[in-house]
């Protein structure tokens, strides 16, 4: 599975009220971890988000993420022994060209002078030096991954579906798990730690709803700063995570059934694009649309959400 030995996984031998359903001919409202993220850190930015489907502005940083992930995830598409620096390097115009192309204005939304800017290519370096970073820290000419941008949705035993894409999954051909997620920050400090593992014990209790089977190892790869951080779950940890998602889930929804989803004042609000209609800055929010219809839109992610 990894240069690096990991020990065997363990096997592992009152419904949430939804205050407005979707119709029973579509899937129900679920819970990603980037919502989960949101509610914990705003409730207000999660109705933003989620309710309000408010548009955001990309930054250069978060395009630069979805960026080095695509090029990432493309890279095992070739034989091994092409998966190198230049090969990835390679990867990075072309996949410029086509999320631009998929996403009209994106480049205008960067850069003044839009795809010709004259910070382009200084840009596009930058997610290149990340790459060089990653081929440091891992070699992909020995790594065959079962799963890349996987799609887990699983439901919980009080009635929460989660829903959730992770980056990468390894399997050994003992049967032990790996997931992975790439960062395009640096490693995060104690408070931020929790806050990225939060994330990947999401991801790792999906997987053992879905297979009955602790992940062996949680391994989030920093591409900024070259740092690895691995973590090794249990069952007992991953099932009172559960019950956090459970309780975080009957907050979103008794917030849902009122609209009362209080903003919450801190240093991350610096970074939001919502400051002008925020109560807690002086703004007046939208009124409020009620819980959505849509089942999709309390659990959507959005690459860039993903990119990390």
């Amino acid at each position: 599975m990894s240069e690096s030995a990991v020990p065997e996984p363990v096997p592992v031998p009152e419904p949430v009220p939804a205050p407005d359903p979707a119709p029973p001919d579509r899937r129900r409202p679920a819970l990603s971890p980037s919502r989960a993220a949101d509610f914990k850190q705003c409730p207000l930015l999660y109705r933003f988000r989620a309710i309000d489907r408010l548009p955001e502005r990309p930054s250069r940083a978060q395009v630069r993420g979805t960026l080095v992930h695509a090029v990432l995830e493309r890279l095992f598409d070739l034989p091994a022994g092409d998966r190198d620096a230049q090969a990835a390097r390679a990867m990075v115009g072309p996949l410029w060209s086509e999320l631009c192309g998929r996403t009209p204005g994106l480049a205008a939304d960067l850069f003044d002078g839009g795809a010709e800017d004259p910070e382009v290519p200084g840009w596009l370096e930058s997610a290149e030096a990340l790459l060089e970073t990653y081929f440091r820290l891992e070699d992909p000419r020995r790594l065959e991954p079962a799963a890349r941008e996987l799609l887990v949705e699983t439901e919980l035993g009080s009635g929460l579906l989660l829903r959730g894409y992770l980056d990468r999954l390894d399997v050994a051909p003992d049967g032990r798990t790996r997931v992975v997620d790439y960062k395009t920050g640096a490693a995060p400090r104690q408070v931020a730690e929790a806050r990225a593992l939060f994330q990947m014990k999401f991801y790792a209790l999906a997987l053992l709803q879905l297979h009955d089977v602790v992940p062996t190892e949680l391994r989030l790869i920093y591409l900024s700063d070259g740092e690895t951080l691995r973590y090794q779950p249990d069952e007992h940890e991953l099932r009172r995570f559960e019950r956090t998602l459970d309780a975080i889930w009957l907050a979103v929804l008794a917030a849902g059934a009122t609209g009362d989803f209080r903003p919450n004042r801190g240093r991350m609000c610096d970074w939001c694009s919502h400051r002008s209609i925020c109560p807690a800055w002086g703004g007046t929010p939208p009124p409020y649309p009620g819980w959505p219809r849509d089942p999709e839109a309390s659990a959507e992610e959005s690459v860039l959400d993903r990119a990390g």
